[in-house]
């Protein structure tokens, strides 16, 4: 079988500049580790010595909180970012789509949740697929699996509570948030509810084109995890910002154990309370971890921290407005307590082992 020539000169053709951008890379890299041991010293020095504040104040711990974690979160998200970016281009929403509509309910929900975590969808933009799924043939199950995953087990998440808080709490995360969403999928699919999605959804008819796969090399692979830098950054930017700012306050100026009163093991209460706290709040996973950062800091149960965490993502209400788009009240309101009960099973689960 004959290669096609103009093919074959392209891939030729981009070898120096794929070369040039994993030597850059490599610099980068090596660029962002030496700047990244700086951090903390830097922090202390603009804080106490150039602004000559007090090491015992509360301003403080505060403006140093912020000094050391804005560049970290952002240093940290800039390498997730564009390592998930590259690894995003192995996937397409026909790829996703065509992938889960062939598997059996269970193993359908598995999967589902699992391409979740790294297909590029965030609660907002997951809702067209929603519609592309059941109308495809996927089962509501299943896509409910995925609807709650690709928000709620958010790799940035993953990879900027790994950087902060070690492989533990990252992993407790990912493996709790993957279970709320195979169970709650497997749930719902078992409740029959598909007469519950709005009528326009179900009589879209959305003809199955075949597209012609695009050739990606990895100088274009990398080229797209720059590009998803740009984006991402640029639209959660300021809700890293906020969040660490909020997280700096927590940390200097609220009283050690106070959260642990509010948000500590040693009541029923704090659990629930702190999913109601978290479903009223709109952040993404970025800006939310500076806060759970602050929050544990200060005494408060990793269980309770979770439940907060995790309702702030995946049940936010901007989400449930538009999920009322396509989903009629009583399936919104089963969504909402299946995953609830997740949440707060995670939560008391995790105050009551640790």
């Amino acid at each position: 079988m004959s290669s096609n020539p103009s093919n074959t000169r392209l891939n030729w053709e981009n070898k120096p500049a794929l070369m040039l951008n994993l030597f850059m890379g490599a610099a980068g890299v090596v660029v962002w580790w030496l700047v990244y041991q700086q951090l903390p010293g830097v922090s202390k020095w603009l804080t106490y010595s150039l602004m000559q504040i007090s090491q015992d104040s509360h301003l403080g711990a505060s403006i140093e909180f912020f000094l050391y974690d804005t560049p970290k979160v952002m240093m940290l998200l800039f390498l997730v970012v564009f390592g998930v970016g590259v690894i995003r281009s192995f996937f397409t929403p026909e790829k996703t789509r065509a992938f889960l509509s062939g598997k059996s309910e269970f193993a359908g929900n598995i999967f589902a949740a699992l391409l979740g975590i790294v297909t590029p969808f965030c609660s907002c933009s997951a809702v067209p697929l929603f519609i592309g799924f059941v109308t495809a043939g996927v089962p509501l199950g299943v896509t409910f699996s995925f609807l709650i995953a690709a928000p709620m087990v958010n790799e940035i998440a993953v990879g900027l509570l790994y950087g902060l808080l070690g492989w533990k709490v990252a992993a407790i995360y990912m493996g709790t948030g993957l279970s709320i969403a195979i169970v709650a999928g497997w749930v719902i699919g078992r409740l029959k509810l598909e007469n519950h999605i709005e009528d326009w959804v179900t009589q879209a008819n959305i003809a199955a084109a075949e597209i012609e796969e695009e050739k990606l090399t990895w100088n274009d692979r990398f080229i797209y995890g720059w590009e998803a830098v740009k984006e991402i950054i640029g639209r959660v930017w300021i809700y890293v910002i906020l969040g660490i700012a909020v997280g700096a306050g927590i940390h200097g100026f609220v009283p050690e154990g106070m959260m642990a009163s509010i948000m500590g093991k040693g009541t029923w209460w704090s659990v629930p309370l702190s999913v109601v706290i978290g479903v009223p709040m709109y952040s993404n996973a970025a800006g939310i971890i500076p806060v759970v950062e602050a929050l544990l800091g200060k005494g408060a149960a990793l269980g309770s921290v979770l439940a907060f965490m995790m309702s702030v993502i995946a049940l936010s209400l901007p989400e449930m407005v538009i999920l009322r788009k396509v989903l009629k009240p009583r399936l919104i309101g089963v969504f909402v307590g299946v995953v609830a009960c997740g949440i707060l099973f995670v939560g008391y689960l995790f105050n009551t082992i640790l």
